[in-house]
């Protein structure tokens, strides 16, 4: 509703040929020229989701470095806002020129660029997430990030889940009771069963390759320092190693 009220207002001004300022009352709203209103560039149709014209068919194009944090935090807030479309743009660019070259079966030229285009994309937010935070510590006390709760998924497994609104109560949600735990029920009973087997199973044999990679080292390194192998891998037997049929002890 405001952009359409000041459209009106521009409108009405622009009309205006004789007089330099308009009287509506006791207010006087001075002229304003079509020169001093600003708007975006031009866009050119769906062009801008593809590359210049001089780096289609090259096999390698360069590019500069990524924006780490420490670039990112000496710039202000509206550049930041400026660079976080850059960003969005060239991705958009990339994610097209990417899946144009695997329809056509042929090779991306320098996929990198994607990989430094989103990395600088994260370390943006990360670094608005800081400068949001150290305002609302000043301001209220308090982080200014969204409340979490620990709770219980579909699955039965413990997550963590940002907390927000919903349109309809709780009891009225279907979309949510038809993923709430169930706590009898059979499948995800079954479920639970697997996956602390598997988990279980996991960490058995990440004690074993533990176990025969210190047994290696050793054997290759008799006189390695012991502290430094327990602070390493704490789950190791150093002892039970020692008396393992495959340790050669010391010559």
């Amino acid at each position: 509703m405001a952009r359409v009220h000041l459209f009106r207002i521009f409108s009405q001004l622009s009309l205006q040929s004789k007089h330099s300022v308009l009287s509506t009352g006791n207010v006087q709203i001075p002229r304003i020229s079509k020169n001093s209103i600003s708007t975006t560039t031009r866009l050119f149709d769906l062009k801008e989701f593809f590359e210049p014209k001089e780096n289609w068919g090259a096999s390698e194009i360069k590019s500069g470095r990524t924006w780490t944090k420490d670039d990112l935090r000496i710039k202000s807030n509206e550049d930041l806002h400026k660079l976080w479309f850059v960003l969005l743009k060239e991705r958009n660019m990339l994610l097209t020129m990417e899946a144009e070259a695997n329809r056509q079966i042929k090779e991306f030229p320098s996929p990198e660029r994607l990989d430094k285009v989103q990395n600088a994309m994260k370390n943006l937010e990360d670094v608005v997430r800081e400068r949001n935070k150290a305002y609302h510590m000043l301001e209220t006390g308090k982080e200014g990030e969204r409340p979490v709760q620990e709770c219980i998924n579909g699955f039965g497994l413990r997550t963590f889940k940002k907390l927000h609104e919903f349109p309809v109560p709780k009891h009225m949600n279907k979309k949510w009771s038809s993923f709430e735990f169930k706590e009898n029920d059979r499948d995800v009973q079954n479920f639970l069963l697997k996956y602390r087997e598997k988990k279980y199973l996991e960490k058995k044999r990440k004690r074993v390759r533990d176990f025969n990679h210190v047994i290696g080292l050793m054997n290759r390194f008799p006189n390695m320092d012991m502290e430094a192998v327990k602070e390493q891998y704490p789950d190791v037997d150093i002892e039970k190693a020692k008396r393992s049929r495959r340790y050669k002890g010391l010559d």
